[in-house]
């Protein structure tokens, strides 16, 4: 790109923001097909049971139900509902529908019927009886001795080389060792060992968990749905379900949000199985309860953290323990708790740290994707700690601050001992802006003046504080964007994107990338975005990597389609060169 763009930085218009407001973008749940099927969702009651017995029959006699689906009927086979890189480092603990339920929640059955009503009747007429098992609920006790083994099948498993110890409840470990520590706080003149707890929190999009599925004019399975991450659900879809991938298409409509809660594989393999056995269209949508049920969670973490600090401010050693609890599942569980190691100790600097984590499965509501992906909850943790450390020496929150944290030109050896799952790659910090965002925030919340005291009245108490934040976009060596481009006959084009817009301008922003590098108006790029059949392969949106990732790739597609329009103007022109053509 040219440091001197046409669209760029400016602020237009989304290109959807009129059909947006007028109401007439098509979300998943805005269309409606003949003899679509309405699909409800049998949950359990139990937090750890096994199924002794269940009977459908009565369901499946019940006038306008289609379809009744249960363990018993379907294919039992492990997988993954976690939407992230292939292969997966997330443990396959998941069926479809299994014999044994794993927090209250989990699922037991399903009924796809001619309405609404008749589902939910559906649904109770289903008899299940339960042998009720002894369950863990504390992430610091869900590894000890005699502990309830929340996954004893046999099928439970991972595909790619880590720590993983089901008979234990241990879905990931990851530890990490740089420097000295007992040395690091030997050197220090206080030596600050704290242990920190985050809370359950729920995406709460305002679109919920929704999807369509169908057999298109060839026989083909067609799944629509609100997904932040289209390619995993098909690659997903078609292991799980046995099905031939090229006989699968998903297609992500206009989306509410997704917030990492859409970056899961998480209702779409129960419609398209009703799908491919009825032969009808079939709708399943999450209602607010449910999402809150059976839905995802950010992962909470209990969390040591010890470090070292001189009293001239220098820290001499960070040792991060963590025990995530990833519910009954293993969604995430590698690469959250591995975040929340590589994305924080790199911020401060020390010769001396140490990492420690295990994620360990519970019988509670499962943890996922959600925004900042664990580097949130350790934050937290660090970030107390080091307006701890700053009151014992003496020192201003923001200085203490200031003369640690990592800065334009510099590395940590954390960056290549750990990674997103795996070991990382050797960085440097080319580009920072936290010294001047400190310096700003300082000067407009008048920090100085307030922290000498904010007067109080009745109850209320006031105060300032501050906090500094680490994260990463995309991925390296993992994380990968497409783009095609094709000019039409009156000279606008055609860009078709893999990236998933979740309402955040994404089709925007690249459609003004590709226009800048062709020299044309935005509204001139004509954007199709996250079909299966139809774009190019994206990773998926997450990260808040889209405009960085995509957008480099956008520019790859668009410098390839400038050169070939270039190449036939010179040839039209008989020109020796396309040197000073634009």
């Amino acid at each position: 790109m040219t440091e001197k763009t046409k669209t760029v930085g400016k602020s237009i218009p989304k290109i959807d923001s009129y059909a947006l407001l007028t109401g007439k973008p098509k979300f998943t749940d805005d269309i409606d097909m003949r003899g679509m099927l309405i699909c409800k969702i049998l949950t359990s009651p139990h937090a750890h049971a096994r199924i002794k017995s269940i009977d459908i029959s009565k369901a499946e006699k019940l006038p306008g139900v289609r379809c009744v689906l249960c363990h018993k009927n379907v294919t039992r086979k492990a997988h993954t509902t976690a939407g992230q890189g292939y292969p997966e480092p997330s443990p396959y603990d998941a069926f479809i529908f299994d014999s044994k339920v794993r927090y209250v929640g989990d699922r037991v059955a399903a009924v796809a019927a001619d309405d609404l009503e008749t589902a939910e009747k559906a649904l109770a007429l289903i008899k299940v009886e339960y042998e009720l098992l002894k369950p863990v609920f504390d992430p610091e006790r869900s590894m000890d001795k005699g502990a309830p083994v929340i996954h004893d099948e046999k099928e439970a498993h991972v595909i790619i080389p880590v720590e993983y110890k089901p008979e234990k409840n241990l879905a990931a470990h990851v530890d990490m060792v740089v420097g000295d520590l007992d040395k690091g706080f030997a050197e220090a003149d206080y030596v600050v060992e704290n242990k920190y707890s985050n809370h359950y929190g729920q995406h709460c999009p305002i679109e919920p968990h929704i999807v369509i599925t169908y057999l298109d004019e060839n026989g083909r399975l067609t799944v629509r749905t609100s997904t932040q991450v289209p390619f995993h659900v098909r690659r997903i879809l078609s292991y799980a379900l046995d099905y031939p991938l090229k006989n699968i298409r998903v297609i992500k409509p206009r989306i509410g949000g997704g917030f990492g809660a859409k970056q899961e594989v998480l209702i779409e393999e129960v419609a398209a199985l009703m799908t491919i056995k009825t032969g009808k269209p079939v709708k399943l949508e999450y209602t607010r309860k449910e999402e809150f049920i059976s839905s995802r969670t950010r992962h909470p973490q209990v969390i040591k953290l010890k470090t070292g600090v001189k009293k001239d401010g220098t820290i001499t050693g960070i040792d991060l323990e963590i025990i995530m609890n990833t519910g009954a599942y293993g969604s995430h569980a590698l690469t959250v708790l591995s975040n929340s190691g590589s994305k924080i100790l790199p911020l401060y600097r020390t010769p001396n740290v140490r990492f420690w984590g295990d994620t360990v499965y519970t019988n509670l509501p499962v943890g996922g994707a959600y925004r900042g992906y664990g580097a949130t909850q350790s934050t937290f943790a660090v970030e107390v700690q080091m307006d701890i450390m700053a009151e014992k020496i003496g020192m201003d929150p923001v200085k203490f601050r200031q003369i640690n944290h990592i800065k334009e030109g510099e590395t940590s050896p954390v960056f290549q001992k750990l990674g997103e799952g795996r070991e990382g790659n050797p960085m440097i910090i080319e580009s920072c802006g936290l010294e001047k965002c400190i310096e700003t925030g300082v000067k407009e919340i008048e920090w100085d003046k307030k922290r000498k005291g904010i007067p109080s009245k009745g109850p209320r108490k006031y105060g300032v504080g501050m906090a500094c934040l680490m994260q990463g976009s995309s991925i390296p060596d993992i994380d990968m964007g497409a783009a095609s481009i094709k000019i039409n006959d009156d000279g606008s084009f055609n860009l078709h994107l893999g990236a998933t817009d979740l309402g955040t301008g994404s089709d925007t922003i690249l459609a003004q990338i590709a226009a800048d590098v062709l020299g044309v108006d935005t509204n001139q790029m004509i954007v199709y975005s996250s079909d299966t059949d139809m774009t190019p392969f994206d990773v998926g949106a997450y990260a808040s990597s889209t405009t960085y990732l995509s957008g480099y790739a956008v520019i790859k597609a668009a410098e390839q389609v400038k050169a070939q329009i270039l190449e036939v103007a010179r040839k039209m022109a008989k020109a020796e060169t396309t040197e000073g053509m634009k």
